[in-house]
């Protein structure tokens, strides 16, 4: 199974969301790269330096735009109706998921997956990432990403 697959998947696991969401939105953490650690479990700091720059340009360049225009549409504005804005919200919805998932892509690139811990790979990104790595909600994301998840090895 390749990665965007398996993170959809392991986003739609019951509180994964919300623990990624928390990660992002009150430590300043980044979701993609956070779903590839859970995937990859990388060991080796050169993986984790090269996946975290990697995510670090393109969350700049064209993750972190299109999420601010989405946010900003939710809004009202003065001379735009709101079935028009709302059409054009869900658009820049669809390119914002779109450039999580070249992202995703271009992670899974880097290198084979390693055998770190779900926790220890989890830490070791968001420390890398830099921000707050708070423990209590990296946690809870690892908790939510335990259990039966498909198989990262497997293709379908």
């Amino acid at each position: 199974m390749d990665l965007w697959s398996w993170a959809v998947s392991a986003y739609g696991r019951e509180g994964v969301a919300q623990a990624a969401l928390a990660l992002q939105d009150d430590y300043g953490q980044c979701v993609p790269l956070l779903l590839w650690a859970a995937f990859a479990r990388p060991a080796e700091p050169e993986m984790i330096a090269r996946a975290v720059s990697l995510a670090q340009a393109w969350e700049a360049a064209v993750i972190l735009p299109l999420r601010a225009a989405r946010r900003g549409l939710k809004a009202e504005l003065a001379g735009v109706e709101a079935p028009a804005r709302e059409a054009l919200r869900s658009r820049v919805k669809a390119a914002e998921l779109e450039s999580e998932r070249l992202l995703l892509s271009a992670l899974a690139d880097l290198g084979e997956p390693g055998e770190s811990p779900l926790g220890t790979a989890l830490a070791a990104v968001a420390a890398a990432w830099g921000g707050t790595a708070d423990p209590v909600a990296l946690d809870r994301l690892s908790r939510a990403l335990s259990g039966p998840l498909p198989d990262p090895g497997k293709t379908g």
